[in-house]
């Protein structure tokens, strides 16, 4: 018989299930139909209509504590104390008599840094989502013993009504800074879960000038750091699970007087036309126990995953723990950087596959962001699009992206950080015509950069965004090194250079009067 356990300020519940280990998590949501048990392990489950996340959808609760912190606008939506009460209220009352589960973790990796979290959920695959994407506690603790300093309310079959909850549509995701809540409701996507986390910690730490960023991190085997910033789809995963690195984590970390850490424990990869060979590490959590697969396609007979099939979506999902990366980082934390790679799929197909950047420049395209939005990682999204977020990751950035850039600029400073950007993007032309450049390819120039092999080859500054081009990198063919050279149209590589630039002007018009002259002369030119 189960013990009847009582979980403070959620009354009448049905059973709660806490901290629950994997197996009997995977017991649970086999037993209420969430999942099928897939050959190998691995739990496959389906999110329905919201594949990805719903930036539309998510709302900071605007009070006199943070309304003037808070960087408000598109991105950070506000909403009223008392029409976020009114949708709590609603949401407590539709758990009371439910199951649920509870997992008791952190957010963080470093104890100076880290925050106590408490993730509620009503579906069994959510809560080992949460398991997996959080680092868990080294000793159980009782409920009462246990002091989160954020609660995590996720109920994806409760659905908000807009007109009377002032939400968009019946998915929300609602931050209350000063009841120290999130809610999410109304959408099955695991993702929403540990993005909110991000965008609370991305609110509290850089008050205490800790630096939170949208990156992967690993360290080579003398310990020296690197950081890959990018959005969802640029690359971070992939190149971070480097067989001669070891990886610190694969997507939020913070940045600290004690160096790296992890906010996070686990993965979170995108896994459509996942290559065992490119990217063997990955993979092999694809066929592993204790790993969730979203929206994976699945033979009901025989439980046989296709990895290559996007008949539910493009954005298919792994989660696992990060220590099933061979040679992962357990305490999730790092020294301070020695190489900054910030990551971008150029739709346009111009900037160079790899270029080295004067802290300037890295400034400049940390505040501009640029990459193209990939398919299937928001909704709405069918194919790549250019788009520019700032600090490589805005839809999580509560604070003004100036905030961010400021605590980047300085430890790059102080620390003597060599920067370079890395374009996973199109060549040989541009979405539609061209084709993305060959993972091979990218991860030999990765490898150059951070083990100094490009530190003697000669430079060459590209004539309109004038970061330093490489003429040599070894592993890679020269003439794909300028992206000119692989355009059978030349006119037609200059005119989308130009076009692209204009789009950086017109991108950079929100922060140049907060930018340095430095930062504002890295800007390219438009002849």
């Amino acid at each position: 018989m189960l013990r009847k356990i009582v979980l403070p300020g959620f009354p009448n519940l049905g059973q709660v299930y806490l901290n629950l280990p994997t197996p009997r998590l995977y017991e649970q949501a086999v037993r209420r139909r969430e999942g099928l048990i897939s050959h190998e392990g691995p739990i496959v489950v389906r999110t329905g209509q919201y594949t990805g996340r719903s930036p539309h959808d998510k709302f900071i609760v605007k009070d006199d504590f943070n309304k003037d912190q808070v960087w408000w606008g598109e991105v950070n939506v506000p909403i009223d104390p008392k029409i976020y009460l009114g949708l709590e209220m609603r949401l407590r009352a539709y758990l009371q008599g439910r199951d649920i589960f509870v997992q008791d973790c952190y957010a963080g990796a470093d104890p100076q840094s880290r925050m106590a979290l408490r993730v509620i959920n009503e579906t069994a695959w959510h809560n080992l989502f949460a398991r997996n994407m959080f680092r868990r506690q080294q000793k159980r603790k009782k409920p009462t013993a246990f002091k989160p300093e954020f609660t995590v309310l996720h109920a994806p079959n409760f659905k908000a009504v807009p007109e009377v909850d002032g939400t968009n549509s019946e998915a929300f995701i609602v931050a209350n800074f000063t009841k120290k809540m999130v809610i999410i409701g109304g959408t099955a996507y695991g993702g929403e879960i540990k993005k909110s986390i991000f965008s609370v910690m991305n609110y509290l730490l850089p008050q205490r000038k800790v630096l939170g960023m949208h990156c992967s991190a690993n360290k080579g085997r003398n310990g020296e750091v690197a950081l890959f910033f990018g959005l969802s789809g640029t690359g971070k995963t992939t190149l971070s699970s480097d067989p001669d690195r070891a990886l610190i984590g694969d997507d939020e970390h913070g940045w600290s007087k004690n160096g790296i850490f992890n906010y996070e424990g686990g993965c979170y990869a995108k896994v459509i036309n996942l290559s065992p060979k490119a990217e063997p590490e990955i993979y092999a959590c694809t066929r592993r126990f204790g790993t969730i697969l979203e929206n994976v396609a699945i033979d009901s007979d025989t439980r046989v995953i296709d990895l290559n099939d996007a008949s539910l979506t493009v954005n298919t999902r792994a989660s696992y723990p990060v220590g099933f990366i061979p040679g992962s980082v357990k305490s999730g934390m790092g020294g301070h950087p020695k190489h900054i790679i910030m990551l971008t799929a150029d739709a346009f197909g111009v900037l160079p596959p790899i270029s080295r950047m004067t802290p300037a420049q890295a400034m400049y395209h940390f505040l501009s962001g640029y990459t193209a939005k990939v398919a299937g990682t928001e909704r709405g999204i069918t194919e790549p699009q250019a788009t520019f977020s700032a600090c490589f990751g805005a839809p999580f950035m509560v604070l003004h992206p100036t905030v961010y850039a400021d605590l980047l600029g300085a430890k790059i400073s102080r620390h003597k950080v060599q920067c370079w950007l890395i374009n996973t993007g199109w060549t040989e032309g541009p979405y539609g015509e061209g084709h993305r450049i060959e993972i091979a390819h990218t991860r030999a120039m990765v490898k150059a950069a951070l083990t100094g092999k490009l530190e003697g080859v000669q430079y060459k500054p590209h004539p309109t965004f004038h970061v330093l081009v490489p003429e040599e990198c070894p592993g890679v063919p020269a003439e794909i090194l300028w992206p000119r050279n692989t355009w059978k149209n030349k006119r037609g590589y200059d005119a989308k250079a130009r076009k692209l630039a204009r789009l950086f002007e017109q991108n950079f018009k929100t922060y140049r009067s907060y930018a340095s002259k430095e930062i504002r002369a890295a800007a390219p030119k438009v002849k």
